[in-house]
């Protein structure tokens, strides 16, 4: 029987916490017309990164401990379920290539690259693993580079449809209120799974078996479930409380 460990999921629960707050809020920005002008400043912008790399690190750094292959597939799924009801319900919020879609994505590609992956150093991995995304962690705007610093413009012929747009070069036009691509996200990804390998190498793996938060935990173990209902249930209370 593989072990829990159950500081990862309180981690999970927490960032999912985190994310409520922020979808509630997005909706009641977006959505219902508050008028709330710090939601669009670079605070907030680094309150949304915070948890979207949370969730991708940790999603790569659980990929050693999953036992099921073809939980990968399900993922992906459920994004594109994500998809088919945005278009159909809210088409002005529709979601292409959402989180979970990148998630799942990354998850069946590590079935056959992980047999590679697990052979390097788990140090060299890492460095060679955040290189790679930083390096191209502004594509989706046609630039190798970070932070402003664009070092190559990339060919606009790559920005051609939504095939394209899933590998991280989205064409004219396109549009997501969920958007992450395979490039640069899928580094990220390798990162965790990096770091989980670097941490086992060096037996530090225990110190995330004690539960000491178990409603967090308890959260964390429910996180597919709950990111799958939250937004309906924001929208139809939202609605009830604020609709004119």
């Amino acid at each position: 029987m593989s072990k829990r460990y159950h500081m990862l999921d309180a981690i999970r629960g927490f960032t999912l916490l985190s994310m409520l707050l922020y979808h509630a809020v997005w909706d009641l920005v977006y959505l219902f017309g508050f008028d709330w002008q710090w939601y669009r400043t670079n605070s907030a912008y680094l309150w949304q990164q915070s948890i979207c790399w949370t969730f991708i690190l940790l999603s790569g750094f659980c990929q050693p401990l999953g036992q099921k292959k073809w939980r990968g597939a399900c993922i992906f799924l459920f994004g594109f379920l994500i998809t088919l009801v945005t278009q159909i319900a809210t088409p002005e919020t529709i979601v292409w290539f959402g989180v979970l879609t990148l998630i799942g994505s990354c998850m069946l590609l590590m079935v056959p690259l992980e047999h590679i992956l697990k052979k390097l150093n788990p140090i060299l991995g890492l460095v060679c693993a955040f290189f790679l995304f930083a390096l191209t962690r502004d594509v989706n705007e046609g630039f190798l580079g970070f932070g402003g610093f664009h070092w190559i413009r990339l060919p606009d012929g790559w920005r051609k449809n939504l095939l394209t747009a899933y590998l991280g070069f989205p064409m004219d036009g396109f549009f997501s209120t969920d958007y992450f691509s395979l490039f640069p996200w899928s580094f990220l990804f390798v990162c965790g799974y990096f770091l989980h390998q670097l941490l086992a190498k060096k037996n530090l793996l225990r110190y995330f078996l004690p539960s000491r938060a178990k409603p967090l935990e308890w959260l964390g173990r429910h996180s597919l479930e709950i990111y799958l209902i939250h937004q309906p249930v924001f929208y139809l209370l939202f609605g009830m409380l604020f609709s004119k």
